[in-house]
C-alpha cells in the first residue's frame, strides 16, 4: 500500500494550508478547519522519513469516534468526518499548552523518574515506583506547544504566571482533562485495554472552550493490554502495548532520540509494515470493529472529492 505523506489541495474558499508534523490543516473561509490526517509519523518531535500506510485513517477514525463518545463532557470542534482520513470542524483559537494526563508511570515520565526526578510539572512522585505502575492518582503534566522543536514540560503555576492560560480557563481545562481521561479509561477497559496516559488539546471560540484535534489515538495515548498486566508488572517484564511508544523504543534501540547529530535508523519495508499492523491492531481492539483498508483507491482524489461535496452542500 502507498502511504499518503503529502497533500496540496485547493478547495473553494480555501484561505491557507498549514503542514504540521502529521496533519495538513486547511483554513476554509476563515470558518472551518479541515484536518487531513496523513500517514506521516513523528517521534521525539522529528518527522520520520517514511510514511506508514493506513496510519492516517486509523488516527482520524479513532479520534472521530471518541469525539462523539465524549461530546457530553465537553463540546468539541468536530462538525463531520468527511473522509476516512479527514475531518472538518470549527475554527478555534488554540491554547498554547497540551494537557497531558498520566495514570501510570511510563514513557517520558518513567525516563525522568529513572533520571532521579521526583517531581514532574509540579506533581510529586513517590519513591519506589516501578515502570508502568499505577500512580496513586492521575496527574496532569502539561507541555508547551512548540511550533518548532521539542515541547517542554511546564507546571500549572508557570502556565498561569506566564499568561499562557488564565487561572479561570486552566481550572476548567483541568476538570475537562480529568473527566475525559476517566471516560477514556472506562471505554478502554470495556475492550480489555488500559489507557495509561494521554493528552488533550483545547481551544476557544466565542468565549467557549472546545476540545480540539485528536483524542485517545495511538499517537496521543498509551494503551496496554489489561490481561496479564499485574503478572508482567510483578516480574518486571515489558507490558504488551498498543501505542506509538513501540516506535520510540525501536528508535532508541537503534541509537536515535531526536538529539543533534543522531540519524534516524533505516526504515525497511518490514519495519514499516510492522508499524502499520500495530496501528490496525489497536484500531480493531479499541473499536471492536474490523479495519477497512482502501488498497485499490486513489486516496488523495477521494479525499478531495469528499471534501468538495461537503463544502458544496454547506454553501
Amino acid at each position: 500500500m502507498k502511504a499518503i505523506t503529502h497533500t496540496d489541495f485547493h478547495f473553494p474558499g480555501q484561505v491557507s494550508r498549514y503542514v504540521g508534523k502529521v496533519r495538513d490543516v486547511y483554513d476554509i473561509d476563515g470558518q472551518y478547519i479541515l484536518l487531513v490526517v496523513t500517514d506521516r509519523i513523528s517521534a521525539f518531535d522529528v518527522v520520520l522519513p517514511k510514511g506508514i500506510p493506513c496510519k492516517g485513517q486509523v488516527l482520524n477514525q479513532i479520534a472521530s469516534r471518541f469525539l462523539d463518545l465524549t461530546a457530553d463532557i465537553v463540546p468539541n470542534w468536530k462538525i463531520a468526518e468527511v473522509d476516512p482520513m479527514a475531518t472538518i470542524g470549527l475554527m478555534c483559537e488554540p491554547f498554547k499548552v497540551e494537557m497531558v494526563i498520566r495514570g501510570y508511570l511510563a514513557g517520558h515520565a518513567w525516563r525522568e523518574y529513572c533520571a532521579g526526578k521526583r517531581t514532574l510539572c509540579g506533581e510529586p512522585l513517590p519513591e519506589g515506583l516501578r515502570e508502568n505502575e499505577k500512580l496513586p492518582r492521575p496527574i496532569i503534566t502539561p507541555t508547551t506547544k512548540a511550533s518548532e522543536g521539542h515541547d517542554e514540560d511546564i507546571s500549572r503555576e508557570e502556565i498561569i504566571a506566564s499568561g499562557l492560560v488564565s487561572a479561570e480557563d486552566y481550572a476548567q481545562l483541568e476538570k475537562y482533562t480529568l473527566a475525559l481521561y476517566q471516560r477514556g479509561c472506562e471505554l478502554a477497559a470495556q475492550r480489555g485495554l488500559i489507557l495509561m496516559d494521554t493528552k488533550y488539546e483545547f481551544g476557544k471560540k466565542d468565549g467557549k472552550i472546545y476540545l480540539m484535534d485528536e483524542i485517545h489515538t495511538p499517537d496521543s495515548s498509551r494503551y496496554i493490554y489489561a490481561e496479564g498486566y499485574e503478572e508482567r508488572l510483578a516480574r518486571g517484564e515489558r507490558q504488551k502495548q498498543l501505542s506509538k511508544e513501540f516506535v520510540r523504543e525501536w528508535l532508541m534501540a537503534n541509537g536515535f532520540q531526536g538529539k543533534e547529530g543522531q540519524q534516524v535508523p533505516p526504515m525497511t519495508n518490514e519495519v514499516v509494515a510492522g508499524i502499520t499492523d500495530r496501528y490496525v491492531e489497536l484500531y480493531e481492539h479499541i473499536t471492536g470493529e474490523p479495519f477497512h483498508r482502501y488498497d485499490d483507491e486513489d486516496i488523495v482524489r477521494r479525499i478531495e472529492k469528499n471534501v468538495e461535496t461537503f463544502l458544496a452542500e454547506e454553501s
